[in-house]
């Protein structure tokens, strides 16, 4: 197994950064109310044009013709199977890549779980999430504890790299160290501050964040990468105390690295 460190300081971070800030690629997210507003702001403070949510007819047009798409699988709180499954189809049809966000995935709902199962048919470019839901998504015992995971992104990185042989997705598992799995290979991508799991959304909003590095990378592994290492700095970069004033800050740093300050 190889390992290759990925950070900030790579031009081929900067530079993927530096195009969706020129491109303004529409990004198109199906994702949980809780996360939505976070996700929204995260794509506008790196130059991206979001669109949220299944109304009417949604589903099939954007999912279509968006230069991208992200699914969070939470978004079954109030959006309906049918509705999801037909998001992820369109782009697979169309040809639009796509990010899935498995959350709590092996936590325990069988049911949920199947849903979840069928997203995969339909191709997703990257899979992103915690170690329990990607370590459970290989088939290991994840012991998820709701939306919360029971181990570290270390304990996952042999079942992501499995994972993403048996799927070709990329797989990007998110704790102290960010690891990446594209077939053999894997990325580390360190940094980042542990606020990042006290603040609603902020692993949910990564996933649109790598949709919004989708169509301006070469590889589905350099956009999750540079989502990644752009994530890290950006919230290392925060220097308030408190973790309300951090998700502001996060937006703050993003914008800057972003140079839409």
């Amino acid at each position: 197994m190889s390992m290759i460190t990925v950070s900030w300081g790579d031009p081929m971070v900067r530079g993927r950064l530096a195009a969706i800030r020129q491109r303004a690629p529409f990004i198109y997210g199906v994702t949980n109310y809780v996360a939505a507003t976070l996700s929204a702001n995260v794509l506008l403070a790196i130059g991206a044009a979001p669109a949220i949510g299944t109304a009417p007819g949604w589903p099939g047009a954007f999912g279509r013709s968006a230069a991208a798409v992200w699914i969070n699988t939470a978004a079954l709180m109030s959006t309906s199977s049918h509705d999801i499954v037909h998001v992820a189809s369109c782009a697979h049809e169309a040809g639009v890549p796509w990010v899935l966000d498995p959350v709590a995935f092996g936590a325990g709902s069988a049911e949920y779980d199947r849903i979840v199962m069928r997203l995969l048919d339909c191709a997703p470019a990257v899979i992103r999430g915690n170690a329990s839901e990607l370590m459970a998504l290989a088939g290991a015992d994840g012991g998820g504890r709701g939306v919360e995971t029971a181990h570290g992104s270390h304990d996952a990185v042999r079942h992501i790299q499995t994972l993403s042989s048996e799927s070709g997705a990329v797989v990007a598992v998110s704790g102290a160290t960010d690891y990446i799995a594209s077939g053999a290979t894997i990325f580390a991508i360190k940094g980042g501050d542990v606020r990042l799991t006290r603040v609603t959304g902020a692993g949910c909003a990564l996933g649109a964040l790598i949709a919004a590095f989708l169509p301006v990378s070469d590889t589905a592994a350099e956009a999750a990468c540079a989502a990644h290492a752009t994530y890290a700095e950006a919230a290392g970069r925060v220097k308030t105390v408190g973790t309300g004033s951090f998700g502001v800050g996060l937006l703050d740093e993003l914008s800057v690295l972003a140079g839409l300050q």
